[in-house]
C-alpha cells in the first residue's frame, strides 16, 4: 500500500524525517551501518520501543535498510539506502545553521 504524499516536497520530506529521532538516526547512520545497541547508546535518551518504531517507518520510507543474520544471538544491522545517504546536503545544511545559530546566540548571550 503506498502513502498518500503531500503536494508541497517540503511537506513530503517533514513527513518523512520531520521527527526529532529519525533526524538522529539518521545522522549516526550517515557515519555508517550500526547495530541497534549502538544506535540507542548513541541517541541516548530514545526508548527502545520508540527506537524500533522509527527504524520500521524508515525501512518502510525507504530510507533505512535492515539485514538480519541468522545466528545465536540474533544479530541486526541498518544502514542507510542510497535515498537516506541523498539526505546528508539537508543535515550538513542542518548541522551548519544549527552551528551559526549557537554562535549568535553566545555572542549574544547578554541579550537574552
Amino acid at each position: 500500500m503506498k502513502k498518500e504524499l503531500p503536494a508541497c516536497p517540503v511537506e513530503t520530506t517533514l513527513l518523512l524525517i520531520g521527527e526529532k529521532w529519525k533526524v538522529l538516526i539518521l545522522r549516526d547512520l550517515m557515519e555508517g551501518t550500526k547495530r541497534f545497541g549502538e544506535l540507542k547508546k548513541s541517541i541516548g535518551t530514545i526508548s527502545q520501543k520508540m527506537l524500533t518504531q522509527q527504524l520500521r517507518e524508515m525501512e518502510e520510507d525507504g530510507l533505512v535498510s535492515r539485514k538480519a543474520y541468522a545466528e545465536i544471538p540474533p544479530r541486526v544491522e541498518y544502514s542507510l539506502t542510497e535515498y537516506g545517504v541523498s539526505l546528508k546536503p539537508i543535515l550538513d545544511s542542518m548541522w551548519a545553521w544549527g552551528e551559526q545559530y549557537k554562535e549568535k546566540i553566545k555572542a549574544n548571550s547578554d541579550l537574552y
